[in-house]
C-alpha cells in the first residue's frame, strides 16, 4: 500500500486550502491509501524560521516526507505565489527530499490570474526536490469552495477536473507510464 502525505501551507485556521487538504486525504484513503496531513501552521515557529532540523516536531516532519510514497502540497496563492509557510519548509528539505516521489502541486485563489502561480513558481521548487514524477497542477478558485460547518462542498466546475488530477496522480504513485496518465497508452 502507497503511503502519501498531504501538507497544507495555509498559516489559517479556518482555511479552505486545509479543508481541500482534508478533503483529499480522506478521499486518498478510501481509495487504499494510507494517507496523513501535515499542517504546517501547528509547528513551532521558532525552530521551523530557524531551520532547526533536530527539532523533534520538525524532525518528525522531514521523516513524515521521507516515509511518504506521494505527496500532495495545498497551498493558498498570496501574492502570486505559493505561502511563504510552505516555501521554509520546502527549505528545510534536503536536496532530493522529493526523490522517488509523485507530487501533485495544488492551490487555491481568488482569482484565475495567479494559475501559473503553480506552475512557475512551485513545480521548479519540487522539481529540484527530485520528484520522480510531478503531476499535472491544480489551481481551486476560491468562489468554487464552499464551507459549512466542518463540511467543504466544491462546486461542480472544480470537482470533475479534481477528481481527474487526483486519478493522474494515484496512477502514478502507482508507476503507471506517463502516457497512460495523460489518458493514453505510452
Amino acid at each position: 500500500m502507497s503511503t502519501v502525505l498531504v501538507i497544507s501551507g495555509s498559516p489559517s485556521k479556518t482555511s479552505k486550502t486545509e479543508r481541500v487538504a482534508d478533503h483529499l486525504a480522506r478521499r486518498l484513503t478510501a481509495a487504499g491509501r494510507q494517507s496523513d496531513h501535515l499542517r504546517l501552521r501547528t509547528l513551532p515557529a521558532e525552530p521551523l524560521l530557524g531551520a532547526d532540523t533536530t527539532a523533534p516536531e520538525i524532525a518528525e516532519a522531514i521523516q513524515q516526507v521521507h516515509r511518504a510514497d506521494g505527496i500532495v502540497l495545498a497551498t493558498p496563492t498570496y501574492k502570486a505565489a505559493y505561502s511563504g509557510l510552505l516555501k521554509v519548509f520546502l527549505d528545510l528539505l534536503p536536496q532530493f527530499g522529493f526523490s522517488g516521489k509523485a507530487v501533485l502541486p495544488l492551490a487555491t485563489g481568488g482569482s484565475l490570474a495567479h494559475v501559473l502561480a503553480l506552475d512557475y513558481g512551485l513545480r521548479p521548487v519540487v522539481s529540484s526536490l527530485g520528484a520522480r514524477h510531478v503531476v499535472q497542477s491544480f489551481f481551486l478558485i476560491d468562489k468554487h469552495l464552499t464551507v459549512t460547518g466542518d463540511d467543504l462542498t466544491i462546486h461542480e466546475d472544480s470537482s470533475g477536473p479534481l477528481s481527474d488530477v487526483l486519478e493522474q496522480f494515484e496512477k502514478a504513485l502507482d508507476g503507471v507510464p506517463h502516457g497512460t496518465v495523460l489518458g493514453r497508452t505510452a
